[in-house]
């Protein structure tokens, strides 16, 4: 059959251009995979997407007119329903046939196959392929209920009486193949070959579309529109590169910007604008927020990296005398400079410790108080973790950025851009002259603020935001605050990770249980819930750290294997990690892991407690004999290796008891009808069970 290419497009104000990209990619997507699976495109062709401010369309390759007939096999009914016992058709079976547009003749097509324990009649069935409109239409109808619109509108049609939803109201609709239009609707719209260019620099209007090859050039060339999200995104980074190495400087490095402006422009045109150099006196991140979120500038910086007065503007327009479009851009970005460097004067008039009372003021949460007393909650546990791991100097350092970690919240700056809280709170504190490991404590104490994100760059830094993120999190768990599904309204599941990462990557030999605990001692909490809650907050967080083990590559076993055992010291776990899967090369591994297994499942069964003790003078078979004096050599040298934090030797030095374990569950009965030789035996089996789990649980390595 032959074909041709597609085009639709749906003309629309202008769309939100934070979720421009994915509404282009999905519109284009689901009406594709649609016009698949009714069988009208061949398997060589090919999907383009287009998006920009105003439009969204789709551009398919080797699309069919008509779809080919298929054959299918469709069941009717049971044989006994269908056949009477001379094989003959019964009424029930020709009134089935006749609802199919067929009469008795087609009996002789039928076809006996197996359904179940029974029989049934079955008959292929000839389907003609759907043609292009109809199969259009109903690809156009899913795409359009399907498009993952942040937020619908309602609006009116022109008949004054109908109303439509769409994410922006609709102006008109295209569908071509080749260069014949096809007859869809949708919003309210007929579909035709016209569309409109941009909204001051097209050359003609309407533009009308030739063909479904034609139009991403017609729209550049008559409509001055880049269609492509793609080649216009990288047409704005060519020309910031261009405009920047103009001056020998470069710009800000930001893909949601880039793709937030992308979505703005239709032909981008990127100018150079500067402000008065005094400004620079405010924090360049200051001056960077309000450029990039207010003004959507791109800031420019020097070679070392600071920023400069100077700043590109993408525009969507492209006037002969650009001055104009410069100066208003400088105009409208000064009063925000000047704001902000107003914010930063009057903010530095009072200290940090000055704005301690109003925190007083701020609600944290209404179960638990204000900000003041979140404060000093977080005080208490970063002195104590302080004291434990760097003494009374660190502890008072800590206590001094734990004190003045939140005080930022109450200035104007912060207040203005909430995104500056921490970074401007070290600002202020080097203005006063402080330490600047509690300076740089007070903006680190955030991170990591995200999966990836850096850790605080000092030991100050890490004691405060472990403090904080602990106080979150067993704060609110407290509370019953705890996520459910897919909703974590506190991002209790960053800070759990962020939890994980600080006493893993710092290394902090902190006991996680007590850890826990003493954070929440700090809380009114119940006592009799307390050992329950203390659980509930680490399988919480064992929950996350198994997820982010195997994301950075470890299997599902060697985790299983490593976290069954509850280690609470969580900076010794990629160590112990490393010696799973060391042990999982050896040759004896596999027999072992079984082994242990088995001796997990025997131990389980026993009701009370097995004491790993053996009564050599009870051992009689020889295997039991030759296993527990392997045991006895074994045991006390991985138990030394394993106190001295090597866990690859120690697990290394199990290789030695393949042998004498495989001839003991070969050659010995456990539950011996001798009461104490049983015993003996369980204990023996305690004794081994022991010696091989101390690294991780090595029966989860089983097959």
């Amino acid at each position: 059959m032959s074909t041709k290419n597609l085009l639709v497009e749906l003309f629309v104000e202008e769309l939100p251009p934070k979720a421009l990209n994915k509404l282009g990619e999905a519109f284009s997507s689901i009406l594709f995979e649609s016009l698949k699976l009714q069988g009208l495109v061949e398997d060589n062709s090919a999907v383009t997407a287009y998006a920009s401010p105003r439009r969204l369309a789709v551009h398919a390759t080797n699309i069919l007119a008509i779809a080919a007939d298929k054959t299918s096999t469709q069941k009717l009914m049971p044989v006994s329903v269908g056949l009477d016992a001379s094989g003959n058709a019964t009424p029930a079976l020709i009134k089935r046939l006749n609802g199919m547009g067929m009469d008795e003749s087609a009996v002789k097509n039928l076809t006996k196959q197996a359904d179940g324990k029974n029989e049934a009649l079955f008959l292929d069935v000839m389907q003609k392929g759907i043609a292009l409109n109809e199969g259009l239409q109903i690809a156009l109808n899913e795409a359009i209920t399907k498009l993952p619109i942040p937020k619908v509108m309602t609006y009116q049609l022109a008949d004054g009486w109908s109303n439509v939803n769409f994410v922006r109201p609709a102006h008109s609709l295209v569908a071509l193949h080749g260069g014949d239009v096809i007859a869809v609707t949708a919003l309210g719209l007929t579909a035709s070959n016209q569309t409109q260019g941009h909204r001051f620099e097209a050359s003609v209007s309407p533009v009308i579309v030739k063909s479904a090859d034609s139009y991403a050039e017609q729209l550049k060339t008559e409509g001055a529109v880049i269609a492509s999200f793609s080649e216009r995104r990288t047409e704005i980074v060519r020309q910031l590169s261009v405009a920047a190495g103009k001056e020998n400087l470069k710009p800000i490095e930001d893909d949601a910007l880039l793709d937030e402006v992308t979505a703005l422009v239709e032909r981008p045109n990127v100018l150079l604008g500067q402000f008065e150099e005094i400004y620079l006196e405010v924090p360049a991140e200051c001056l960077i927020l309000t450029m990039k979120a207010n003004q959507k500038y791109f800031p420019l910086l020097d070679a070392n990296g600071n920023l400069t007065n100077k700043f590109l503007i993408v525009s969507n327009i492209s006037p002969e005398d650009p001055s104009a479009v410069i100066g208003g851009n400088e105009r409208v970005v000064r009063p925000r400079l000047a704001d902000a460097k107003f914010f930063f004067d009057q903010d530095r008039k009072k200290t940090l410790e000055s704005r301690l009372e109003g925190l007083n003021k701020v609600v944290y949460h209404n179960k638990l108080g204000s900000q003041g007393g979140r404060t000093e909650r977080v005080r208490a546990i970063a002195s104590a973790i302080a004291l434990v791991i760097g003494g009374n100097d660190l502890a008072t350092k800590a206590d001094k950025a734990a004190q003045l970690a939140k005080t930022d919240l109450v200035t104007d700056m912060v207040g203005e851009f909430p995104e500056l809280q921490g970074i401007m709170g070290r600002y202020y504190a080097q203005y006063e002259n402080l330490n600047d490991d509690i300076a740089y404590a007070i903006e680190d104490h955030y991170k990591p603020r995200f999966a990836g994100d850096e850790l605080p760059r000092n030991q100050v830094g890490v004691v405060v935001a472990l403090a904080d993120k602990l106080e979150t999190l067993v704060g609110l768990f407290s509370i019953g605050e705890k996520p459910t599904g897919d909703k974590d309204p506190f991002g209790l599941r960053r800070q759990a990770l962020g939890i994980i990462r600080m006493l893993i990557e710092c290394k902090l030999s902190l006991e996680f249980s007590k850890l826990i605990q003493d954070v929440l001692s700090k809380f009114k909490a119940v006592s009799n819930t307390e050992a329950a809650m203390i659980q509930s907050i680490k399988e919480f967080c064992f929950d996350r750290l198994s997820v982010n083990l195997r994301e950075q590559g470890a299997s599902p076993q060697e985790v299983d294997a490593v976290l069954s055992l509850n280690p609470e010291i969580l900076s010794d776990i990629p160590q112990r990690l490393a010696a799973v899967r060391t042990f999982s090369t050896l040759d004896q591994a596999p027999a072992l892991a079984a082994a242990n297994k088995r001796v997990s499942n025997i131990l389980k069964k026993v009701e009370g407690e097995v004491k790993a003790e053996v009564n050599t003078n009870l051992l009689q078979e020889p295997a039991e004999i030759a296993l527990n004096e392997a045991v006895s050599k074994v045991k006390p040298e991985a138990d030394k290796l394993f106190e001295n934090g090597d866990y690859t030797a120690s697990l290394k030095t199990l290789a030695a008891l393949k042998a004498p374990v495989d001839a003991f569950f070969d050659n010995v009965m456990v539950n011996a009808d001798d009461p104490a030789l049983k015993a003996n035996r369980l204990g023996l089996l305690a004794t081994l069970h022991q010696t091989m789990n101390r690294v991780a649980d090595l029966s989860k390595l089983a097959s």
